[in-house]
């Protein structure tokens, strides 16, 4: 991983094509497409070489929310990463499992229960989210949902707790769908700073508030993927979102894909060259 005063991440480029079907699931397809654990890891700045075999995972409490945490809590880096409506850290464990970076990731459940199962960051407007896309592809850039403030701070307390307890060096945060919708509201409106920023098959959100604040997002490392086939969030909002992200000054590595609403393999393989330092 780079940070703000190191070299610029160069952007990936994804032409494999995905190694499972998408669907309105994306738990569905994140446990079909994440690799099974491998036994050799990537160093991360200053942490050394992962040992083979399963990374530890347990689950705590932080700032009233169920967490499960995988790695090593004295690892140097230590990557956040939101879960998408209607999911649960058990979807992204796998993922953190097998990327093969000696980090800590630290998955928090969302508190919200969705009425389809799951857990949600904020409530959802379940007519239009299972419509087919319109004419103008979906893009939420203008969407206030009633729940992100309390989202928001209740992540705050979260990243605070975390800072606390782990004491990290280089803290990534990120996000699948509406967990990364609500990451990057942090980087943007947030009182504590992050060393990078992932963004998985998300959208803008919350637009005229977050225009004044986007001077944040310059020199930031960010990586943003996102599927041609999406059908939960259209392609284009996902490019509208990396345009975002680049024109704001952040060094951006950007991974399209042919799939859906899901994490394939082309964007784990991204994101581990992300999350690893420059050769």
């Amino acid at each position: 991983m780079t940070s703000r005063n190191r070299d610029a991440v160069s952007p990936a480029t994804a032409n494999a094509a995905t190694t499972a079907p998408s669907g309105t699931n994306p738990a569905a397809s994140l446990a079909t497409t994440t690799p099974a654990a491998t036994n050799t890891a990537s160093a991360s700045p200053g942490a050394g070489n992962a040992a083979p075999g399963p990374k530890p995972e347990r689950t705590i409490n932080l700032a009233g929310l169920r967490t499960t945490t995988v790695g090593p809590a004295d690892a140097t880096m230590t990557v956040v990463l939101l879960h998408g409506y209607a999911m649960r850290p058990t979807d992204l464990s796998p993922f953190a499992h097998s990327i093969g970076i000696p980090a800590l990731f630290l998955l928090p459940e969302a508190p919200l229960p969705s009425p389809i199962g799951g857990q949600a960051w904020w409530g959802m407007d379940l007519p239009a989210r299972d419509a087919p896309l319109p004419r103008e592809p979906r893009d939420q850039a203008d969407d206030y949902p009633q729940g992100l403030a309390a989202a928001h701070h209740q992540l705050g307390q979260f990243l605070e707790a975390v800072a606390a307890e782990f004491r990290p060096r280089h803290l990534v945060l990120g996000g699948f769908s509406q967990g990364g919708m609500l990451a990057l509201d942090w980087v943007l409106r947030g009182t504590r700073a992050v060393d990078a920023l992932v963004l998985l098959s998300a959208s803008r959100l919350a637009v005229r508030d977050w225009q004044p604040h986007r001077a944040r997002l310059s020199e930031l490392p960010v990586f943003v993927s996102h599927g041609t086939a999406d059908r939960d969030l259209a392609f284009a909002a996902g490019e509208r979102l990396r345009d975002f992200v680049l024109e704001s000054g952040a060094r951006v590595s950007w991974v399209p894909f042919e799939g859906g609403h899901e994490i394939p393999l082309v964007v784990w393989r991204g994101l581990r060259k992300f999350l690893a330092p420059p050769c």
